[in-house]
């Protein structure tokens, strides 16, 4: 059985085709007569009248008697203003009933919450139920993927990261900035600091003394991830880890007439996004980082830096200076002699 508000929905858009194509009435989209106009306006009235007029529904103002105070703070917020003031189609002119669902019941049986959909951690109703409330809305754009992403199938629901009832954001974070641009209506202060909330490990890696610029202000975890789904690994925004990296890092792009075939593949083979106690985050101190795949034993005679052991053997790991003090250009060079990446 459809929701009566779908049904009103259509009931509007059959009106104005048949309005439009009504043969013999003079009628045109661009020039409509009067009476027509008044027609028109007359039957998505009654369309809106039938929604208003289902028995399930209570309407706002019966709200107010109990949750006043709420229903203040709600008035007051973006959602409230378009929902209480200026719906912009039937199922915005439900307004708490948008998202509570049918209230009829619950101011009958004198405000059993049971009886209606109640959002949040005390609530009794599944995230699946929970969610589907927003999604009536909200599910195209950033949230096309939400269905089946790694959030959704652990059981987060949207109150988890947003609220709505309140019009002013939580308390400053003292740690981390927000980008410029408009706050959500997050249960934070910030986006960082809501993702700090399951990902603790992430906030600990960005206090390190090398860091992406979250504290500063820079960034923010929805730079580089989706956190309402995405098709592509650990929920990013680009298809690969390098396409978000080159975001910033044009210059790394390429292409290059060398290259170096571990930069080409993944930027996290020698990186730590998040953070890292190595210089330039990277995931170990040089020229250990390069020897990972480099062992300098196969370089020759007379590369700079092998150490000999006490048997007067050569060692397989050189030691003191860094590789990039000789092999400047190790992301990839362009210069015709830059084969070793020296230039």
């Amino acid at each position: 059985m459809d929701h009566p508000l779908r049904s009103a929905s259509r009931v509007l858009v059959y009106m104005a085709v048949a309005v439009l194509i009504r043969g013999g009435t003079g009628l045109t989209a661009a020039n409509p007569s009067g009476d027509q106009t008044k027609q028109l306006a007359s039957d998505a009235g009654q369309a809106q009248k039938q929604v208003v007029k289902d028995p399930a529904y209570a309407g706002s103002e019966a709200c107010v008697a109990c949750h006043k105070e709420s229903y203040n703070h709600f008035k007051q917020t973006p959602m409230g203003k378009i929902f209480l003031a200026n719906p912009r189609n039937s199922l915005e002119t439900m307004g708490c009933e948008v998202c509570h669902g049918p209230a009829r019941a619950h101011v009958d049986s004198g405000g059993d919450v049971n009886m209606i959909i109640v959002l949040g951690k005390k609530s009794s109703h599944p995230p699946d139920v929970q969610n589907a409330q927003c999604l009536q809305c909200h599910e195209k754009g950033m949230r096309l993927f939400w269905r089946g992403s790694p959030h959704e199938s652990r059981g987060l629901t949207c109150v988890t990261c947003h609220q709505v009832m309140k019009r002013q954001p939580a308390p400053e974070s003292v740690r981390f900035q927000e980008p410029l641009g408009e706050n959500r209506q997050f249960v934070k202060s910030t986006r960082a600091e809501v993702c700090f909330q399951c990902h603790q490990m992430r906030r600990a890696q960005l206090q390190r003394s090398s860091h992406m610029p979250f504290r500063e202000g820079k960034v923010t975890c929805s730079s580089c991830h989706n956190p309402h789904g995405s098709p592509n690994p650990k929920q990013l925004i680009e298809a690969t880890v390098n396409e978000n990296c080159y975001k910033c890092h044009a210059e790394r792009r390429g292409p290059f007439l060398w290259e170096h075939p571990p930069v080409m593949e993944n930027c996290l083979n020698c990186h730590e996004a998040h953070g890292s106690s190595k210089h330039q985050l990277l995931k170990a101190r040089q020229p250990r980082l390069c020897q990972q795949c480099h062992d300098v034993s196969d370089a020759g005679p007379g590369h700079t830096g092998i150490p000999m052991t006490a048997a007067g053997r050569g060692s397989h790991f050189a030691f003191n200076r860094g590789c990039t003090n000789c092999h400047a250009q190790i992301h990839g060079s362009n210069h015709p002699s830059g084969v070793r990446f020296h230039r």
